[in-house]
Protein backbone atom coordinates (compact mmCIF):
# COMPACT_ATOMS: atom_id res chain seq x y z
CA UNK A 1 0.00 0.00 0.00
CA UNK A 2 2.86 2.58 -0.14
CA UNK A 3 1.75 4.02 -3.59
CA UNK A 4 -1.46 4.77 -1.74
CA UNK A 5 0.70 6.19 0.54
CA UNK A 6 2.51 8.48 -1.90
CA UNK A 7 -0.64 10.12 -2.67
CA UNK A 8 -1.27 11.17 0.65
CA UNK A 9 1.58 13.48 1.13
CA UNK A 10 3.78 14.79 -1.56
CA UNK A 11 6.22 17.65 -0.28
CA UNK A 12 7.16 19.73 -2.80
CA UNK A 13 11.06 21.73 -2.97
CA UNK A 14 9.21 25.30 -3.57
CA UNK A 15 6.22 26.93 -4.86
CA UNK A 16 8.61 27.75 -8.13
CA UNK A 17 8.87 24.26 -8.72
CA UNK A 18 6.63 23.39 -12.31
CA UNK A 19 4.61 21.49 -10.49
CA UNK A 20 3.45 23.62 -7.97
CA UNK A 21 3.52 26.48 -10.59
CA UNK A 22 0.93 24.73 -12.96
CA UNK A 23 -1.30 24.06 -9.61
CA UNK A 24 -1.46 27.95 -8.68
CA UNK A 25 -3.68 29.07 -10.34
CA UNK A 26 -3.19 32.55 -13.13
CA UNK A 27 -3.94 35.77 -11.01
CA UNK A 28 -1.47 34.28 -8.13
CA UNK A 29 1.10 33.66 -11.03
CA UNK A 30 0.65 37.11 -12.81
CA UNK A 31 1.86 38.69 -9.50
CA UNK A 32 4.28 36.12 -8.79
CA UNK A 33 2.86 34.84 -5.65
CA UNK A 34 2.46 31.74 -4.26
CA UNK A 35 -2.09 31.32 -3.78
CA UNK A 36 -2.59 30.42 -0.26
CA UNK A 37 -5.08 27.02 -1.59
CA UNK A 38 -4.90 25.57 -5.00
CA UNK A 39 -6.81 23.06 -6.54
CA UNK A 40 -6.22 20.34 -9.16
CA UNK A 41 -8.35 17.27 -10.13
CA UNK A 42 -8.64 15.03 -7.29
CA UNK A 43 -6.10 16.21 -4.87
CA UNK A 44 -5.95 19.48 -2.90
CA UNK A 45 -2.82 21.76 -2.74
CA UNK A 46 -2.21 23.64 -0.06
CA UNK A 47 0.46 26.22 0.97
CA UNK A 48 1.85 25.41 4.32
CA UNK A 49 4.50 27.47 6.20
CA UNK A 50 5.25 29.91 3.63
CA UNK A 51 6.51 28.14 0.57
CA UNK A 52 6.20 24.50 1.42
CA UNK A 53 3.08 22.77 -0.78
CA UNK A 54 1.78 19.51 0.06
CA UNK A 55 -0.75 17.56 -1.96
CA UNK A 56 -3.65 15.76 -0.30
CA UNK A 57 -5.98 12.59 -2.28
CA UNK A 58 -9.24 14.42 -2.20
CA UNK A 59 -11.87 11.91 -1.36
CA UNK A 60 -11.82 9.05 -3.78
CA UNK A 61 -14.54 7.32 -3.87
CA UNK A 62 -14.23 3.85 -2.66
CA UNK A 63 -14.96 0.61 -4.31
CA UNK A 64 -17.08 -2.02 -3.15
CA UNK A 65 -15.29 -4.70 -1.27
CA UNK A 66 -15.57 -8.91 -2.85
CA UNK A 67 -15.34 -11.24 -0.63
CA UNK A 68 -14.93 -15.02 -2.09
CA UNK A 69 -18.71 -16.09 -1.13
CA UNK A 70 -19.81 -12.60 -3.14
CA UNK A 71 -17.42 -14.11 -6.03
CA UNK A 72 -18.72 -17.58 -6.05
CA UNK A 73 -22.48 -16.30 -6.39
CA UNK A 74 -20.78 -14.26 -9.19
CA UNK A 75 -20.12 -17.58 -11.17
CA UNK A 76 -22.49 -19.84 -9.97
CA UNK A 77 -25.31 -17.65 -10.93
CA UNK A 78 -23.74 -14.67 -13.63
CA UNK A 79 -25.85 -11.49 -13.56
CA UNK A 80 -25.92 -9.66 -16.66
CA UNK A 81 -25.33 -6.12 -14.43
CA UNK A 82 -21.80 -7.23 -13.43
CA UNK A 83 -18.95 -7.91 -15.19
CA UNK A 84 -15.55 -10.26 -13.51
CA UNK A 85 -12.59 -8.80 -14.84
CA UNK A 86 -9.08 -9.92 -14.57
CA UNK A 87 -6.11 -7.20 -14.80
CA UNK A 88 -3.47 -9.92 -15.05
CA UNK A 89 -1.05 -10.11 -18.07
CA UNK A 90 -2.16 -12.73 -20.52
CA UNK A 91 0.25 -15.25 -19.66
CA UNK A 92 -1.10 -15.32 -16.04
CA UNK A 93 -4.50 -15.40 -17.31
CA UNK A 94 -4.00 -18.15 -19.54
CA UNK A 95 -2.48 -20.71 -16.53
CA UNK A 96 -5.91 -20.00 -14.72
CA UNK A 97 -8.61 -17.52 -14.21
CA UNK A 98 -12.06 -17.10 -12.40
CA UNK A 99 -14.87 -18.76 -14.50
CA UNK A 100 -16.74 -15.51 -16.72
CA UNK A 101 -14.09 -13.43 -16.17
CA UNK A 102 -12.82 -11.47 -18.93
CA UNK A 103 -9.05 -10.07 -19.11
CA UNK A 104 -7.83 -6.75 -19.32
CA UNK A 105 -4.29 -6.73 -18.36
CA UNK A 106 -3.70 -3.43 -16.65
CA UNK A 107 0.07 -3.11 -16.42
CA UNK A 108 0.81 -3.29 -20.20
CA UNK A 109 -2.88 -1.63 -21.38
CA UNK A 110 -3.19 1.05 -18.48
CA UNK A 111 -5.42 2.88 -21.21
CA UNK A 112 -7.66 0.09 -21.91
CA UNK A 113 -10.97 1.22 -20.28
CA UNK A 114 -10.60 4.64 -22.15
CA UNK A 115 -10.29 3.35 -25.50
CA UNK A 116 -13.68 3.76 -28.11
CA UNK A 117 -15.07 0.93 -28.38
CA UNK A 118 -14.75 0.25 -31.12
CA UNK A 119 -10.88 0.31 -30.82
CA UNK A 120 -11.38 -1.82 -27.65
CA UNK A 121 -12.95 -4.77 -29.25
CA UNK A 122 -10.07 -4.63 -31.91
CA UNK A 123 -7.49 -4.82 -29.08
CA UNK A 124 -8.69 -7.09 -27.10
CA UNK A 125 -11.55 -9.77 -29.38
CA UNK A 126 -14.48 -8.44 -26.96
CA UNK A 127 -16.94 -5.72 -26.69
CA UNK A 128 -15.66 -3.29 -24.30
CA UNK A 129 -17.53 -3.39 -20.64
CA UNK A 130 -20.63 -0.45 -20.78
CA UNK A 131 -20.11 1.89 -17.92
CA UNK A 132 -23.70 1.33 -17.04
CA UNK A 133 -22.48 -2.11 -15.73
CA UNK A 134 -20.70 -2.87 -12.50
CA UNK A 135 -17.18 -4.30 -12.84
CA UNK A 136 -15.41 -5.85 -10.50
CA UNK A 137 -11.62 -6.03 -11.06
CA UNK A 138 -9.01 -9.02 -9.74
CA UNK A 139 -5.79 -9.92 -9.86
CA UNK A 140 -3.09 -12.02 -8.27
CA UNK A 141 -2.73 -10.57 -4.56
CA UNK A 142 -4.94 -6.95 -4.85
CA UNK A 143 -2.87 -4.83 -5.79
CA UNK A 144 -3.61 -4.28 -9.86
CA UNK A 145 -7.00 -4.80 -8.73
CA UNK A 146 -6.88 -1.61 -6.89
CA UNK A 147 -5.29 0.46 -9.73
CA UNK A 148 -7.93 -0.66 -11.90
CA UNK A 149 -10.36 0.26 -10.09
CA UNK A 150 -9.29 3.66 -9.53
CA UNK A 151 -9.10 3.93 -13.95
CA UNK A 152 -12.30 2.64 -14.15
CA UNK A 153 -13.75 5.52 -12.34
CA UNK A 154 -11.91 8.13 -13.59
CA UNK A 155 -12.86 5.99 -17.28
CA UNK A 156 -16.65 6.75 -16.55
CA UNK A 157 -17.46 3.79 -14.57
CA UNK A 158 -19.55 4.15 -11.36
CA UNK A 159 -20.26 1.14 -10.08
CA UNK A 160 -16.91 -0.38 -9.08
CA UNK A 161 -16.01 -3.56 -7.61
CA UNK A 162 -12.58 -5.46 -6.17
CA UNK A 163 -11.95 -8.71 -5.13
CA UNK A 164 -9.08 -7.74 -3.05
CA UNK A 165 -8.31 -11.45 -1.67
CA UNK A 166 -7.75 -12.01 -5.54
CA UNK A 167 -6.98 -15.00 -7.47
CA UNK A 168 -4.32 -16.20 -4.68
CA UNK A 169 -7.10 -16.19 -2.22
CA UNK A 170 -9.50 -17.88 -5.05
CA UNK A 171 -7.20 -20.57 -5.41
CA UNK A 172 -6.05 -21.20 -1.58
CA UNK A 173 -10.19 -21.30 -1.24
CA UNK A 174 -10.63 -24.16 -3.76
CA UNK A 175 -12.74 -21.92 -6.02
CA UNK A 176 -13.22 -23.06 -9.75
CA UNK A 177 -10.45 -22.14 -12.28
CA UNK A 178 -10.62 -22.32 -15.79
CA UNK A 179 -7.99 -22.04 -18.36
CA UNK A 180 -7.41 -20.53 -21.77
CA UNK A 181 -4.75 -22.64 -23.91
CA UNK A 182 -5.39 -20.92 -26.99
CA UNK A 183 -1.99 -20.43 -28.43
CA UNK A 184 -1.13 -16.64 -29.89
CA UNK A 185 -3.63 -14.94 -28.28
CA UNK A 186 -4.97 -11.54 -28.38
CA UNK A 187 -3.73 -8.64 -25.56
CA UNK A 188 -6.88 -10.21 -23.62
CA UNK A 189 -8.65 -13.93 -23.52
CA UNK A 190 -12.80 -13.72 -23.76
CA UNK A 191 -13.27 -15.24 -20.88
CA UNK A 192 -14.42 -18.39 -22.19
CA UNK A 193 -14.04 -21.23 -20.22
CA UNK A 194 -11.52 -24.25 -21.42
CA UNK A 195 -10.47 -26.98 -19.13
Amino acid sequence: MASRRALLVLPLRAPTSSIARACIPAPWRAIGAPAPRAAAVGYRWVLQQGRQVRCHSAGVPKSKVYEFDDVKKIVESPDEGVVLVDVREPAEYAAGFIPSAINIPISSQPKALFLPSDEFEDRFGFTKPPASKEVVFYCKSGVRSAAAAQLARQGGYEKVGEYRGSWLDWERRGGASSRDERPGDKEGGTGETRV
